[in-house]
């Protein structure tokens, strides 16, 4: 049983952090230590220090996400096969994906002992909708009718309503959702964090609720000792399926990965998301049947910041430009040799494991070439300045790949590739939303929910949250918006894939390689499993006596 998760941004190298609400199948293999366990038993997992306090509508990032994982749950998540799962609803239901009907679950109470009710969604997504209160997630409402008067789209635009008009209570344990069209993968979102609930605590002061968050989920808010750790403990109270199997967890910060791993070894912290690309070559030797490789719903891409004084001026790119910066890498040298075979060249936008996922969705854009990658750059008028840099995060492990990423496109082409470092994962994201990224960014995105709108849709749509680089173009957002609101999944799916293969006309990233989970954890736990998100699932870590 997976806890619903919120989707994010991948910090690390090799394996993600949470994000949405994937459920997915850990490895059952051999990840039992022997001893008896104590139920009450706390572990520790290695991350990095949140980008921003823990909004339920602001946190779209990895290491912000796992913690909001155990503290917050969601009306639905999703089984291994991805059909849903109901976790505080006790239905969701449409007969014609515009008009949707949720009935809760009774007995669900908050962390301060509030009760959940029908009030306390509709109230959230209501505040993380409004423009005024300027949260990150604020774009996965757009859904929903009404959001044009509460987040309207003209820059330095104020709301003219405080609450969506699709959202109606009909009692403690029932509300309705109105979208603004027919949208089939709307009760799939459901799962995402920002669909959470809040409770009345929340309003008095927001400011501290972001340091102290009171969530619904089967974790309490403990502690948090900034760029140090954050401690969340069992709820004794909660009442869905996914019941935490210990007694709390300690999120640890870590600068490296190296550092974690060492850790890892000497037994200060019990599970990792990820192993940095030094100890690949050694980490299963070193753990044995508590070395973790196993694939997962991400991919990693090399984003563009459309901008940047090098795209947007004089002129637009030529999207052939990117084309041939995309056949100067050679992803199977590099992910064989630098990544160890931890990752596999992508062929497309969209992650393995989601429906909709499709072979040479990218064509032959990312087949190494490097007489057709200069033939390409010379044909869209040559890469402005003949250089371009790859912004990343240092703490993630991705030093060693930029580096080969960048051999390979300088000796294909003879454009110049240098790394950007920035010192952690909160400094590259921060460098991102404030459009300070000078060319091409490092970017890693995971499932919020398995299906391929979610890699398309929720990317490169103009105004979406996970567009960062402003990548926008008024043909693929109708595109976008006509597969979004298709009559049925099925269709929807169907569009996405063929808005997938259109992708390479517009080239708003380059697709790099799918991840894997290449991870580990100490003899003092066992049950460790993996999501299709790539994290572990904390309900169901035990702690050994």
């Amino acid at each position: 049983m997976r806890g619903a998760k919120s989707a994010k941004w991948v910090a690390g190298a090799i394996v993600v952090a949470l994000a949405a609400t994937a459920c997915g199948g850990g490895s059952d293999k051999g990840n039992d230590a022997k001893g008896e366990v104590d139920p009450n038993g706390i572990f520790s997992i290695e991350v990095g220090e949140p980008e921003k306090p823990l909004y339920t509508g602001d946190t779209m990032e990895s290491n912000g996400s796992i913690v909001m994982a155990g503290l917050f749950s969601t009306l639905v998540d999703y089984k291994d096969d991805g059909s849903l799962e109901m976790i505080n609803a006790e239905s969701v239901e449409t007969t014609d994906s515009k008009m949707w009907t949720v009935k809760l679950k009774k007995g669900w109470k908050f962390h301060d002992g509030t009760p959940v009710t029908a009030k306390s969604y509709v109230d959230a997504w209501n505040w993380n909708a409004n423009i005024d209160n300027a949260m990150g997630l604020s774009s996965w409402f757009a859904d929903i009718k009404g959001f044009d008067k509460v987040h309207p789209e003209a820059e330095g635009a104020k709301s003219t309503a405080k609450e969506l008009e699709g959202l109606k209570v009909v009692d403690d344990s029932t509300f309705t959702i109105e979208l603004s069209k027919a949208t089939p993968a709307f009760g799939h979102k459901l799962a995402y964090i920002v669909f959470a609930p809040l409770p009345a605590s929340f309003y008095k002061d927001t400011k501290a609720a972001g340091q102290k968050p009171v969530g619904n989920g089967p974790y309490k808010f403990d502690s948090w000792d900034h760029k140090k750790q954050i401690k969340i403990v069992r709820n004794d109270d909660y009442t869905g399926p996914n019941k935490a199997k210990n007694g709390g967890v300690i999120f640890k910060n870590y600068t490296t990965l190296e550092a974690a791993y060492e850790d890892l070894k000497s037994g200060n912290v019990d599970v990792l998301r990820q192993i940095g690309p030094k100890d690949l070559p050694v980490y299963r030797q070193d753990l044995g049947d508590r070395a973790v490789d196993q694939p997962y719903s991400s991919i990693q891409t090399l984003a563009i910041a459309f901008y940047a004084d090098q795209w947007k001026k004089p002129k637009q790119v030529n999207p052939k430009v990117i084309q041939g910066l995309s056949m100067a890498i050679d992803r199977a040298t590099i992910t064989k040799t630098v990544l160890q075979g931890t990752r596999e060249p992508a062929t497309g936008w969209v992650a393995k494991g989601v429906l909709g996922y499709q072979e040479n969705g990218a064509g032959d854009i990312t087949k190494y070439d490097p007489a057709k990658a200069k033939a390409l750059i010379a044909e869209g008028g040559g890469v402005p300045n003949n250089a371009i840099t790859i912004q990343f995060n240092a703490d993630g492990g991705h030093k060693e790949w930029v580096d080969a990423v960048c051999n390979s496109i300088t000796q294909a082409t003879q454009v110049k590739c240098t790394g950007d470092s920035k010192p952690d994962f909160q400094a590259d994201l921060t460098a991102r939303k404030s459009k300070q990224v000078k060319s091409i960014y490092r970017s890693g995105w995971v499932l919020d929910y398995p299906i391929n709108s979610n890699f398309i849709s929720d990317l490169f749509r103009t105004g979406a949250a996970g567009n960062q680089g402003d990548f926008s173009n008024k043909e693929l957002d109708a595109k976008i918006a006509a597969a979004d609101g298709a009559a049925t999944l099925d269709e929807s799916v169907k569009q996405f894939q063929e808005i997938e293969k259109s992708l390479v006309n517009y080239m708003p990233s380059i697709p790099l390689w799918y991840y894997k989970v290449n991870a580990g954890y100490s003899e003092k736990v066992s049950g460790v499993k993996y999501g299709q998100d790539g994290d572990p699932i904390l309900t169901g870590v035990e702690v050994k006596k």
